[in-house]
């Protein structure tokens, strides 16, 4: 039983191959800043992506637009220090999730590659907390089919686009795995009765 168990969790844990996707949270003084970017944390290059921050203060008060004096770049890495940044997208209110007014921008990412998000900011008259800068680390995939969907072949005729498949080794690894795995655990069962 203790062998099936353990089989399962590690078939599991082979087979997860998309990753569980989650918003990136940094701290900076006595502000948490919270990354989400539409769709799923999971931006494509050449389409508009949404990106918002959430902004908390400690003791989990969020900080409204209205409230920071925010700036966001966009950096392609690598980078220089000093060098310009590549996008310098203007931040508006958002509501999104359980957050009203929270900074966010529109964000087109030129080409695939990784990106870093650096959020400036500093509280308006009136507003408490320190000023604060994150820097959060961005993966953009490439381009979806859409672009490519009226492509034409060499006799002129229209083709559809390459369709988004999961490549060969990615479903015969799970697939290897799992068999290494029962032909162990059916050896181990077998001198165990023995």
């Amino acid at each position: 039983m203790k062998y099936l168990l353990f089989l399962s969790c590690l078939v599991i844990s082979i087979t997860n191959l998309y990753p569980a996707s989650a918003h990136k949270v940094e701290v900076s003084g006595d502000v948490g800043g919270t990354l989400h970017i539409e769709p799923n944390d999971n931006p494509r290059a050449g389409e508009p992506s949404q990106a918002w921050f959430a902004l908390t203060r400690r003791g989990g008060r969020v900080i409204p637009l209205s409230q920071c004096n925010c700036e966001l770049a966009v950096y392609a890495q690598p980078y220089a220090a000093g060098e310009p940044p590549l996008l310098e997208p203007q931040l508006e209110p958002v509501s999104a999730e359980r957050y009203k007014g929270i900074p966010g921008a529109e964000v087109v990412f030129p080409k695939p590659g990784i990106y870093e998000l650096q959020l400036n900011g500093k509280p308006v008259s009136g507003a408490r907390f320190k000023p604060f800068e994150f820097k959060f680390e961005v993966t953009v995939a490439g381009g979806s089919t859409q672009n490519s969907r009226n492509l034409r072949d060499v006799n002129g005729d229209l083709v559809e686009g390459e369709s988004q498949k999961l490549p060969t080794w990615a479903i015969a690894l799970p697939i290897l795995g799992f068999i290494g795995i029962l032909v162990v655990v059916l050896q181990n069962m077998r001198r165990s009765g023995e």
